[in-house]
């Protein structure tokens, strides 16, 4: 019955638009996002799962689900780059939909998390890890590069997307701190270095591009509101900064003093805390004022809001303050609102066909 059902919702996908490869040539690269997302709330249904058991089984659900979201996006994506490289260059090169792109590689990064954390395998955590690692930092240059080298980028194009490309990089130690203890010689050396460049370099250009986004907010127009949800991202590198370092910390022998890191974290944390208060209210500014019209930038929604739940409950297991897992519990269903209305928009409108009519 369910096979059934799902056949019939691909094929009135496939009848919405006005032929089958355009699910192919117009794959924007922000589809990744929607993997990176379930999965950081897999994993903080794991985490919140002491205040109601039945999360462990909500985890595991929303981890196989992302498995297979992850194996039917990458088809296109790459068939887009093989039959229409022209339009996967030219999203490349776009000052807005560039930034988008190491959604992919992120998403492997958060998968590698899962398949540690709740699928119970290192191995396969190692081998999503390393893609998305390498990926990652290959992303990482080509787009800033881009950007760099461009006589077009206007303050107009300014948005937290920008965040993703270099400070995605801020992702690589979550699970790749998890990976180091199984490491010995050369592999638990690389590793190392490849972790702590990522967060060293991913946390320094998001104090950068921080100041530029910020610039953009108070001496220019307010974003499109298409663009509007990622204001939520700047959640994401503080969240999964705070992550990445304290998993850091806690899996590197060479830190015999770990308390100075655990207060910066708890800092890093309140500066979140801001941001969050921030996000929900310029988010019914734009609902009350300047429309909120569904996009796939509304999965910007909620990755970074999920590290910064996950973020919170590890906060509080350093400090035992139960009023800072009590602001991550209400945050954990404000995500899991966010994204399971996110999820349904995001249906409804792949069954019209919606995504795939170009833009």
């Amino acid at each position: 019955m369910l096979y059934a059902y799902v056949q019939n919702w691909v094929k009135k996908m496939l009848e919405a638009c006005e032929s089958k490869w355009d699910i192919v040539k117009n794959f924007v690269p922000s589809w990744f996002a929607s993997v990176m997302g379930t999965g950081i709330l897999a994993i903080s249904s794991i985490m919140y799962s002491s205040y109601l058991p039945i999360l462990n089984d909500v985890a595991v659900v929303l981890f196989y689900f992302n498995v297979l979201m992850f194996f039917a996006f990458i088809i296109p994506w790459t068939l887009r780059w093989i039959m229409y490289p022209k339009n996967a260059f030219a999203d490349l090169k776009h000052p807005i939909l560039s930034s988008f792109y190491p959604t992919v590689a992120v998403a492997m990064l958060v998968l590698g998390s899962d398949f540690i954390n709740i699928g119970h395998s290192m191995f396969i955590g190692k081998i999503f890890w390393g893609i998305g690692a390498i990926g990652m930092a290959i992303f990482s240059i080509v787009i800033p590069f881009y950007m760099f080298k461009s006589d077009h980028i206007k303050l107009d194009h300014v948005n937290p997307g920008w965040y993703i490309p270099p400070v995605g990089l801020i992702v690589i130690p979550i699970a790749g701190s998890l990976i180091m203890p199984h490491l010995s010689g050369i592999w638990y050396e690389l590793t190392v270095l490849v972790n702590y460049f990522g967060w060293g370099a991913g946390f320094f250009l998001y104090l950068a591009l921080l100041a530029i986004v910020i610039y953009r907010f108070i001496l220019h127009n307010p974003l499109p509101s298409t663009l509007a949800p990622t204001i939520w991202i700047n959640l994401g590198p503080i969240g999964a900064g705070v992550i990445a370092l304290l998993n850091l910390v806690n899996n590197s022998s060479f830190i015999p003093i770990k308390e100075p890191f655990y207060v910066f974290s708890f800092l890093f944390w309140g500066f979140g805390l801001w941001w969050a208060v921030m996000a929900i209210i310029m988010t019914i500014y734009y609902i009350k004022n300047l429309k909120l019209p569904y996009g796939m930038p509304w999965w910007a929604f909620i990755f970074p809001l999920g590290a910064y739940v996950a973020s919170t409950h590890l906060i509080y297991g350093i400090f035992h303050y139960n009023i800072i897992d009590y602001i991550g519990f209400g945050l954990y269903w404000l995500l899991f609102g966010l994204w399971a209305i996110t999820l349904i928009k995001t249906a409804i409108a792949t069954y019209h066909g919606y995504p795939f009519k170009g833009h």
